[in-house]
């Protein structure tokens, strides 16, 4: 196998390791309904059921399969970028917070409006492209000061960011197990329960990323140059891609390029084959401004947490990342904070 890649570029190679760790994610995110801003709902409002069961069997089934591959050699820690370089813990919190409160506004977070974009749902396009567009500003634009700024705050050296480091060798693959029974203790008490095939597609999102990991040491250990290790995600990658169409006359090739290529269309064929490619768009029930916002909230806090809720959430926290854990505590506790304080609020004073 590979000799048939060694007959390609680097870029070619990563580019279509991406495109194939994109289908399978887009594909199963979207017929799994995976969405950490519906397992919030769920979870804050004090009904933990079958939303957030399809949540756990994602992040359990990643962090079970990494950490089986860091612990059978398949996958060097040192090699990868959120456990052997210097973190931001103010970092996590500010942006993993900011990205809370924007996956509520803007009713998905950057992985999930990827996937709805691509069954048709202009409103999850749109935010989208702000996401976008916001964190290539906070990258290497004019957001960039701000956030390198708040980044300074509390800093923390490689030695301190593997959390697995602090564990026994067991712990984390004993998480990652009871984190999956919990998943199917959830689903199986739900009182609305999702489909079986909705889980087993759940289990599958969780896979993907693991393969994404996989794949790229897998590429990085026989190629002449140097292959960066990394798995799902998508607020950098999408700025990359844009940016790439807007300011080259061919998209760079890269994993990040193809993660977001076939995640876009992943979903588009799942949902066209399923029947569920559905137009939608802005109406007066559903608002604009919101999503506006909480896009904007998202493209900055994304950038400053060092990933969204797949890419630092499920791909930094399966690889034991402490910055990527910290960012997701945040995540969940900052949209449930918000969801409180602007959906169910209005709820309730709707229903009165």
């Amino acid at each position: 196998m590979s000799s048939l890649f060694e007959s390609l570029s680097t870029g070619q190679v990563a580019v279509l390791l991406g495109i194939l760790v994109g289908l399978m994610f887009g594909a199963l995110a979207q017929q799994s309904r995976f969405c950490l801003r519906s397992a919030c709902i769920e979870f804050w409002r004090n009904k933990p059921s079958a939303k957030f069961a399809i949540w756990l069997f994602t992040f359990s089934t990643a962090l079970l399969l990494t950490q089986w591959m860091i612990q059978a050699g398949h996958l060097n820690t040192g090699s990868i970028r959120q456990l052997a370089s210097t973190g931001s813990m103010s970092g996590a919190i500010v942006g993993g917070t900011l990205f809370g409160i924007g996956m509520i506004l803007a009713r998905g977070c950057a992985s999930r409006l990827l996937v709805l974009s691509g069954t048709g749902n202009q409103r999850a396009l749109i935010a989208g492209l702000i996401v976008t567009v916001v964190s290539q500003a906070s990258l290497r634009g004019v957001l960039s000061p701000l956030r390198e700024d708040i980044s300074t705050w509390w800093l923390v050296d490689a030695s301190q960011r593997n959390l697995a480091l602090f564990l026994p060798s067991w712990a984390p693959v004993a998480l990652a197990v009871v984190l999956f029974l919990a998943a199917i203790w959830l689903a199986t008490r739900a009182t609305q329960k999702e489909p079986r095939w909705h889980q087993i597609a759940a289990i599958g999102v969780g896979a993907s990323v693991a393969l994404g990991w996989g794949l790229t040491a897998w590429h990085a250990s026989w190629s002449f140059d140097v292959v960066p290790i990394k798995s799902v995600s998508f607020t950098g990658p999408s700025a990359d891609t844009l940016m790439g169409l807007i300011n080259e006359p061919a998209l760079p090739l890269s994993f990040d390029i193809g993660i977001v290529v076939g995640v876009f269309a992943g979903a588009f064929f799942a949902s066209v084959l399923a029947g569920e490619f559905k137009l939608q768009v802005f109406t007066s029930e559903t608002g604009l401004s919101r999503y506006i916002f909480g896009a904007v909230l998202m493209g900055f806090g994304g950038m400053l947490a060092g990933g969204c809720a797949v890419g630092a959430g499920v791909t930094g926290g399966a690889v034991m990342a402490l910055t990527a854990w910290v960012a997701l505590l945040f995540m969940w506790l900052a949209a449930g904070l918000t969801d409180a304080l602007v959906d169910k609020k209005r709820e309730l004073a709707a229903g009165h």
